[in-house]
């Protein structure tokens, strides 16, 4: 598959993306403060994609569990200089992270190509309208609550078939307000409002996310079910997130979204070559 964003184009078909975080934020639960200056998050983006980034997600607000939001004017003081240094300096897709609408159409206009929200579209009711008018390709996250209470909402009796149906939900709203079906990109929302368990399940079971029939992407990289799991520390969680987005990709899932572009590329790479070795032998 294609995906078009705002005049460039990612080919999905053979492989799948890579999407970089750049956390441009204080609070974040691994980078945060890292990149708070803009020199400091232009320099990342730079080695990101040195090291294989097809998109650079750029957040301005922190959405770990228990982070209290930022207002519209701060997130956007905080991203504007990186979103237009990326889009000046660097040959990179720019996906916003956000779950406003404000923020969202300023970033376009200097030049961002795709929205990513967590919410699904379900925090700010304008955010459709946006994405509709501009043509950008968008992020569905499930999510129930917001990040500050997120966790209290992990109470499911059929995880899968609730996350999917609530998704289908955010799809069509989404669709009801203009944004074309080829836009869309659904993501199950490791981490958020899901225990550890949860997070596990859903990820062993992302192939029925697949099959929803729109491009899947997964954010799992050194998230604290990982620690909880195998009892690591964020630092010591690389080859935990290796490990998942080598399981996704071989699912289908079409985007992964991480901090380690460069180990990430690298073993989804050698995955695809062996993949593609063992169907010619076939």
């Amino acid at each position: 598959m294609r995906l078009d964003m705002r005049g460039r184009a990612l080919d999905l078909t053979s492989r799948p993306g890579i999407m970089g975080i750049l956390n441009v934020t204080p609070d974040s639960f691994y980078d945060g403060g890292r990149y708070a200056a803009a020199d400091d998050a232009l320099a990342r983006a730079r080695g990101m994609v040195e090291e294989g980034a097809d998109i650079i997600d750029v957040g301005g607000e922190s959405a770990r569990p228990g982070s209290e939001g930022v207002t519209a004017g701060e997130e956007i003081e905080r991203i504007a200089p990186v979103v237009e240094g990326i889009s000046k300096e660097l040959d990179v897709a720019i996906s916003i992270d956000t779950m406003k609408s404000e923020v969202a159409g300023a970033m376009l206009e200097l030049g961002a190509h795709m929205i990513n929200d967590v919410s699904g579209f379900a925090f700010d009711a304008n955010m459709a309208e946006v994405a509709a008018d501009s043509g950008a390709p968008v992020v569905l996250m499930h999510m129930r609550g917001m990040p500050r209470d997120m966790q209290q909402h992990t109470d499911y009796v059929d995880l899968v078939g609730e996350v999917k149906r609530e998704l289908i939900e955010r799809v069509a709203a989404a669709e009801a307000a203009g944004v074309a079906r080829h836009d869309i990109i659904v993501d199950p929302g490791i981490g958020f409002a899901k225990t550890a368990e949860q997070s596990a399940e859903l990820i062993a079971r992302i192939d029925e996310f697949v099959q929803m029939g729109y491009p899947v992407l997964l954010g799992p990289s050194r998230k604290s079910f990982m620690g909880k799991i195998l009892g690591l520390d964020s630092e010591d969680r690389l080859e935990a997130t290796i490990a998942t987005c080598i399981w996704a990709v071989l699912k289908g899932v079409k985007i992964v979204r991480v901090h380690d572009v460069g180990p990430v590329a690298r073993a989804v790479g050698m995955v695809r070559a062996v993949a593609a070795k063992a169907r010619a032998t076939e």
